[in-house]
């Protein structure tokens, strides 16, 4: 836990799950950046916040427990931000009601007067949502985007530009840059291009030739990635009524597969992002019987499963936190794979060959054995004795 100290208070902010082997703070200098332009202190006038505001893309939720003050709607696709938004007004003395929090896949407030982007990695998740946004902009609503230097492209401003009106940018501070949109109540603008829907190729097993729904934000939208491919092409061969989980399941192609391969198995597919979660159930139900059957869950991993209840998990965890390389995500799924296995029961990996996931499994599961590999990825397979 670290603190945060504005003009006005410190505030004692944390990551969710804490963790004190994480040494990354819960905030940085692009929203250090924002909250000075807010009060003032970068010789400008204060921003007026007496309005609606809505703050999208909080990481950790420490800018909306900073202006709580003034009853923010936080939108995000995170659940793990929502989770520390609600832990960070907690150890800061708030109630939890003084921020509004919405998913991305909520239907946004009917009006905005002053609207905060914390600019995503992910640009297509920035266009759906300005273009959820801009009918409640008036010409009156103040606009801000925030971001480090390297997440600002010009691919950026364009969609501020085409979407919400005309942008202009900030000097970079502490390699941080902001962005300062004026609302055109007159723009004509498109339909937003999300979701992007698109057929697997042939060869990948029970899913060749399906139709996948990809909502804007999750994991290779536009494609198959190559390790969910590798994957597809090692999956175990099971039958009987497993319970079966596709943890970090994007759009849910493995999951399905699962499930198309062993019609007596019901498969939860768990994933920290709303849109991901949605793509996945769109996907499933365009493309399974009527008598399958799934379960589909916004979570902190397997934590919200009863212990020793689960079969099988498959897993292909990310080894980014925003623009941070880390294996806390993965050793997290891992431990929590352990957990919500039965004995007997097995978790199936895969990930890049340079990561090293089987010395972690290792540590976890007291074993680990290489199903398949190519020089790039690696397929592997733990087993809760």
């Amino acid at each position: 836990m670290n603190r945060l100290t504005t003009s006005g208070a410190g505030y004692d902010l944390a990551r969710f799950p804490e963790d004190p082997r994480d040494p990354f703070r819960a905030w940085d200098a692009a929203d250090e950046y924002l909250l000075r332009r807010l009060e003032g202190t970068d010789e400008s006038a204060p921003v007026d916040l007496s309005g609606a505001v809505v703050v999208v893309g909080d990481r950790w939720g420490a800018l909306s427990t900073v202006l709580a003050g003034h009853r923010p709607v936080q939108i995000t696709d995170s659940y793990l931000a929502q989770r520390a938004t609600l832990a960070n007004l907690d150890r800061n003395g708030v109630d939890a009601d003084a921020v509004r929090l919405l998913s991305a896949r909520d239907t946004p407030p009917d009006r905005i007067d002053v609207l905060l982007v914390r600019v995503p990695k992910s640009l297509a998740l920035l266009e759906d949502q300005l273009h959820r946004l801009a009918p409640a902009v008036h010409a009156g609503t103040v606009v801000i985007g925030t971001g480090m230097v390297k997440e600002i492209h010009t691919s950026t401003l364009k969609l501020f530009e085409r979407i919400i009106g005309p942008t202009r940018t900030s000097l970079a501070v502490k390699k941080a840059r902001l962005i300062f949109c004026t609302p055109d109540p007159a723009l004509a603008r498109t339909p937003s291009p999300w979701p992007h829907r698109y057929d697997l190729p042939e060869g990948v097993g029970p899913v060749s030739g399906r139709t996948v729904t990809n909502h804007a934000g999750i994991f290779c939208a536009e494609r198959l990635d190559i390790g969910t491919r590798f994957f597809l092409g090692h999956l175990p061969a099971r039958s009987g009524p497993d319970r079966v989980v596709d943890l970090g399941c994007g759009n849910g192609v493995v999951g399905l597969s699962a499930a198309l391969a062993n019609p007596e198995a019901t498969v939860t597919f768990i994933d920290e992002s709303y849109q991901a979660v949605a793509s996945a159930e769109e996907t499933f139900r365009a493309n399974a019987g009527p008598d399958a059957k799934a379960d589909f869950v916004v979570g902190d991993g397997l934590a919200q499963l009863p212990p020793a209840s689960v079969d099988l998990v498959l897993n292909n965890p990310p080894f980014h936190s925003h623009q941070a390389t880390t294996d806390a995500t993965a050793r997290n799924m891992f431990h929590g794979a352990r957990a919500a296995l039965r004995q007997g029961g097995e978790l199936w990996v895969v990930g890049n060959r340079h990561l090293g996931y089987h010395t972690q499994l290792r540590r976890t599961f007291g074993n680990c054995t290489t199903v398949a590999g190519d020089p790039k990825f690696v397929v592997l397979r733990a087993v809760k004795r």
